[in-house]
Parts: C-alpha cells; sequence; structure tokens
C-alpha cells in the first residue's frame, strides 16, 4: 500500500501540473511608463492571471523582435546564449515569486538606447500570452554656458549651449520678469550614445533686454536648468557711435565737394561739370574706404573693453 500511495501522489501531481498548463491564462503588469534615470537599473514585473505555478513555462522578455530575446527562462534554466548580446551582463530575472507566476525583469546601466517598449511573453505549449511595458529613460544636463558674439551695428548675438539631455528637452528664452523672449533660431543634434545637444540664439538690439536666461526643461521628469546673463550698456554705444561717424564723414565729404566746386568757379568762373563729378567720385570713395577701415578698427581695438559680461547660473 505504501508504495501503491507514493505512485497514486505522483500521478495526481503529474494530472495536476498537466491541469496547470491547459490553463487559460492572461499575463498583466504596470499600465504606466516606467520612468528611470540613465545609467541607473530598473525592474519590469509581470503576473500571471489566475496565479499560478510558472517553473515548467517558457518567459521571454523581447523588444522588437520575438527572436531577439532580451531575457530567456526555459525549461527551469536561464538561456543566457539566445540572448542579445548586450543585455546578457545587464540583465537578471528574479524569480523569487515565480511560483505564483510572477518574474521581475531586473536592467542595469541603462542608456539611452534601452528606451522603448518591452515584452514579457509566458508560453505553455502553442498557447502564450503576453504584457508590454514602457521604459522612458531620462538625463537632464547641468552642463550649459552662453556664448556671445561680438557686437555689430544690428545688436548683440547670444548662443546657449547645453548637452547630455535624453530626451529632447524644451528650450527657451525669458527676460528677468520671466517671459519669454522667441530665439532667434534653434537646432539640436544626438551625441554617439543618442543624448541630445541643444543650441539656441538669440539677437539683443540696442532696444530691447540686457538680462536675459537660457532655460531648459526635461518634459518627462519636470527637472529645470538655467544660465542668466547681463549684458553691459557699453555694449550698445558703439552702434550710435559708428552711425554718427559715418554721418559726419558723409556731411564732410558734401561740403567739401561743394566749397572746391565753388572756389573753382570764382577763381576761374566756370568748372566743368565733368570734373566736379569726377572729383565727387574719387574723394566720396577714398573717404568710405578711410572711414569702413577706420570704424573696423576702432571696433576691433574696443572689443576687448567691451565684453564686461556677468554670468549668473540659476540652480
Amino acid at each position: 500500500m505504501g508504495a501503491t500511495g507514493v505512485l497514486l501522489c505522483v500521478v495526481l501531481h503529474f494530472l495536476h501540473m498537466v491541469a496547470q498548463s491547459s490553463e487559460k491564462f492572461t499575463v498583466t503588469g504596470l499600465q504606466r511608463p516606467v520612468l528611470a534615470p540613465l545609467g541607473g537599473n530598473v525592474e519590469l514585473s509581470c503576473q500571471l492571471s489566475p496565479p499560478q505555478q510558472a517553473q515548467h513555462m517558457e518567459i521571454r522578455w523581447f523588444r522588437n523582435r520575438y527572436r531577439e530575446p532580451v531575457y530567456l527562462y526555459r525549461n527551469g534554466k536561464d538561456l543566457h546564449g539566445e540572448t542579445i548580446s548586450k543585455y546578457v551582463e545587464r540583465t537578471e530575472l528574479l524569480k523569487d515569486d515565480i511560483g505564483k507566476g510572477k518574474v521581475t525583469l531586473r536592467i542595469f546601466k541603462l542608456t539611452a538606447d534601452d528606451d522603448g517598449s518591452y515584452h514579457c511573453v509566458f508560453k505553455v505549449g502553442e498557447f502564450y500570452e503576453e504584457h508590454i511595458t514602457e521604459i522612458k529613460v531620462t538625463a537632464t544636463s547641468s552642463v550649459m554656458y552662453i556664448l556671445m558674439q561680438p557686437p555689430n551695428i544690428k545688436g548683440v548675438m547670444l548662443e546657449c549651449h547645453s548637452g547630455g539631455w535624453f530626451p529632447q528637452p524644451h528650450m527657451e528664452w525669458r527676460d528677468n520678469k520671466g517671459n519669454i523672449i522667441p530665439a532667434t533660431s534653434k537646432a539640436h543634434s544626438q551625441d554617439e550614445n543618442k543624448l541630445f545637444n541643444m543650441t539656441m540664439m538669440l539677437l539683443i538690439e540696442a532696444s530691447t533686454h540686457r538680462s536675459v536666461t537660457c532655460y531648459l526643461q526635461n518634459l518627462l521628469t519636470h527637472e529645470e536648468e538655467s544660465i542668466s546673463i547681463v549684458l553691459s550698456g557699453e555694449l550698445f554705444s558703439w552702434k550710435r557711435v559708428w552711425i554718427m561717424i559715418l554721418t559726419t564723414i558723409g556731411f564732410m565729404m558734401i561740403a567739401f565737394c561743394m566749397t572746391y566746386c565753388v572756389q573753382q568757379h570764382l577763381l576761374y568762373g566756370s568748372f566743368s561739370k565733368e570734373k566736379c563729378h569726377w572729383l565727387k567720385s574719387t574723394m566720396v570713395f577714398m573717404f568710405s574706404v578711410i572711414a569702413v577701415t577706420g570704424v573696423m578698427l576702432i571696433l576691433h581695438l574696443k572689443q576687448r573693453g567691451l565684453m564686461e559680461i556677468i554670468y549668473e547660473c540659476t540652480e
């Protein structure tokens, strides 16, 4: 009777396993995306419903292609040789609750390339169900700086640069009251790690803002970073000086030509229009060259003195 009892228990256990294997199930998990910092770890869990044994099942995690698993468990073994190579050393399947049909995939050292959807599949025979969880990798950078181009007659061009963001952040200029200033231009690029490098430009004219802030925000985590710049009033004074110099030179050339023509007329009684026109053209050309060269030289020599800028980093 003892041997018969043991055999009966084995048969009943086998029948119980077969019944469980044939029982229909669904797979549940997190419904919302999982936010995870760049370089950190993340855990993705999925659960059989109704709860049941899953040691005998195939459990597969994959991303875009079923036959390229991130992690594969079959016949009670972890099959690292069949998984994508870049995940072999960075993944682990936690099976503490596999008897209740729950497993957790842990991914280490997240990169921007890990951003996206992950499929969790439980399979018995030909029957399978899956649940999809989305990972959103985030990165916020505090590395920011503002460059200023040399002033010209239009004003001062500012360039705000920041790199190391993921996903692409929101970027804008603001005045000292927090109002948005339309950017002159915006551009972005991605490096070899798929992180975003941001560039934004702003032309400041003499009559506009003297204090501006470059502001960035991660739209997933709502983390913010900013840097401010205060522009010296001397940066814009040379615009007026430049205009005054050219205007003065222009009046002087006109006065000189008119005086010369009148003088020639009084001394000799007449002065040919052709000769006067040729003289005017020659004088205008010579004075124009001298004026432009002089102004460019003055602006170049004063450039260092105009670079009185105060940078303030806002936490």
